[in-house]
């Protein structure tokens, strides 16, 4: 089957989940996320399982290749070789026969069947606790699957959703994806949350990162032809995990360990599902749901140091944390050593709370670490306050490695420009390329949104540019810190560009023609001026008192 078959296949069953919620009164409603979500998953695990343990080396490999129903196979071994036969599948999670989808739709006509399928969603997140749980910051587990038929209100249709959910399961397996690349999972995954993921973070809005942003951002943080191994990446916002996914594929996933954080629940549970489809389980432990301002989840030591490769984030902008703002670990000035954005009187909403994370981030990225932040195209030109001392310290250690302004409307659900902030601390240039790719990109609807969409090409460009340093007119332009500095820190391209004026040779003749054709002009302008000067006092001389 090729890949466009499959991603076919593949939104159809996320529609026919979707219609299902529909059909049982869940549409739109606050469960049904975790609905999708949850039923998505267990299908996705129960076929990676089969798919695992069929391609694993052992001495079970032919009897469940030969079987026309693997699942008939596993079911009739004995406990003892499936316990052994499971210790050879690390990447699978662990299964019973009475947890497969086989199982459950063999028995699909049992009375109290939503009883039944809630009990194996439950006791399959419990058995696989160790290896998909994640923790909130205050360290309790997050399981990985919850009853899920308690969300339909009238009990007597509980069976029948149920039903409904599992037949919508069968209609084809996955394991023809398990071979398919980060593009193939990327475009699946976002289909699957588009109709969950809008303004849903509360005051940390979850803005979906375009993929073709992720994309540049992991590119330029790392080599397409980079040796690494043991690395660590994080993305202390991580959302829906759009970012630290590109970033853990370009690197490579075997070869990098993940940690993320997001105080959103609902962000969360998309985050992990983003992992397990991404072969990023094993970072699985390292995902911590809680404010990563005053409740940070990652630590060495017991203290907060410098301990990640790569960081990449795509932090809220402006949103109201005056509840937070007076928590103590705003009281750490090596954290925060530019200050913390004041609560402004008109609107709370409007505090600048990239700020915070920005400076979070330079203080957890390693001495030789390298980061990539998305920030308001704003803050390039900032002259004053928390923002212009940020970039001075950025300036002053030499960590900038260059700026990239996208075009407007990259993002389908926020309006404001955006820009890209690299960092190395590891730099050992004295200047920066900062690029305005400001112009490029194809504008397209999107829910009646209109967005900029970048094009693969105009995505080489970009990359290309940066890595090769290049001064491209009205486009890039490589400046020196020293000039940054004579700028008061701008970090905007277009500051930069050289002034070009284009002359046109003419001959005296058409100066002439042109002098003469110009005055016409003016003299017909001032005619009509003086005669409307004419009729306008020709109007008020009319006018008399009304008694």
């Amino acid at each position: 089957m090729e890949t466009k078959q499959i991603i076919e296949k593949t939104e159809a069953l996320i529609d026919a989940l979707r219609a299902t919620c529909s059909a049982y009164g869940l549409s739109g409603d606050s469960s049904e996320y975790k609905i999708i979500v949850q039923v998505f998953l267990y299908k996705f695990l129960n076929d990676k399982f089969g798919y695992e343990i069929k391609n694993a080396e052992t001495d079970y490999k032919q009897q469940l290749c030969k079987a026309e129903h693997w699942e008939d196979a596993f079911s009739a071994m004995s406990e003892d070789d499936r316990e052994d036969l499971q210790d050879f599948v690390p990447n699978a999670p662990r299964m019973k026969p009475e947890h497969l989808l086989a199982t459950l739709y063999n028995r699909m006509n049992d009375d109290s069947f939503a009883t039944l399928f809630d009990s194996t969603m439950v006791q399959l997140g419990q058995n696989n606790a160790d290896r998909y749980s994640v923790k909130t910051s205050g360290q309790s587990n997050v399981a990985l699957f919850e009853a899920i038929t308690v969300h339909v209100t009238d009990i007597d249709r509980r069976d029948d959703f149920a039903r409904a959910l599992v037949n919508n399961l069968i209609t084809f397996n996955f394991e023809e994806v398990f071979g398919q690349s980060y593009d193939f999972f990327s475009t699946i995954f976002e289909y699957l949350i588009s109709d969950y993921n809008k303004n849903g973070g509360g005051k940390y809005a979850e803005y979906y990162t375009p993929h073709a942003v992720a994309t540049i951002m992991a590119r330029l943080l790392v080599d397409d032809d980079a040796e690494l191994k043991s690395v660590t990446g994080c993305d202390p916002t991580a959302g829906t995990g759009t970012l630290v996914i590109a970033l853990a594929h370009q690197i490579g996933t075997e070869r990098c360990t993940i940690y993320t954080q997001d105080q959103s629940q609902k962000s969360t549970t998309m985050l992990r599902l983003n992992l397990i489809l991404n072969n990023l389980v094993h970072s699985l432990p390292n995902v911590i749901q809680g404010d990563s301002l005053t409740s940070w989840g990652h630590l060495k030591d017991g203290e907060m140091k410098e301990m990640f490769d790569y960081v990449v984030s795509n932090p809220p902008f402006n949103v109201d944390f005056s509840e937070i703002v007076t928590n103590n670990a705003f009281l750490n000035k090596e954290r925060f050593f530019a200050g913390i954005p004041n609560v402004p009187n008109k609107s709370k909403d409007s505090m600048a709370i990239y700020l915070c994370f920005l400076q979070h981030i330079l203080y957890i990225l390693k001495k030789k670490g390298k980061a990539a932040v998305v920030v308001p195209t704003g803050f390039l030109t900032a002259s004053t306050g928390i923002a212009q001392n940020i970039k001075k310290r950025i300036i002053e250690k030499g960590w900038l490695r260059g700026v990239v302004s996208m075009p407007s409307n990259i993002f389908a659900n926020t309006g404001t420009n955006v820009s890209v902030i690299f960092i190395d601390k590891g730099n050992t240039h004295q200047d920066a390329i900062l690029i305005d790719a400001s112009k490029l990109g194809e504008k397209i609807k999107i829910d009646k949104n209109q967005k900029t969409v970048l094009r693969d090409f105009e995505i080489e460009k970009i990359i290309n540019t940066f890595k090769n340093r290049e001064d491209v007119d009205d486009f890039s332009k490589v400046v020196s810190f020293e000039d940054i500095t004579k700028k008061k820190y701008s970090f905007s391209a277009g500051q930069y560009f050289d002034i070009k004026i284009e002359y046109v040779d003419i001959t005296e003749e058409e100066f002439n023609s042109r002098m003469a054709k110009h005055q016409q002009n003016l003299q017909k302008m001032f005619n009509e001026s003086h005669d409307l000067e004419r009729d306008i006092m020709e109007q008020l001389g009319k006018l008399k008192f009304n008694e």
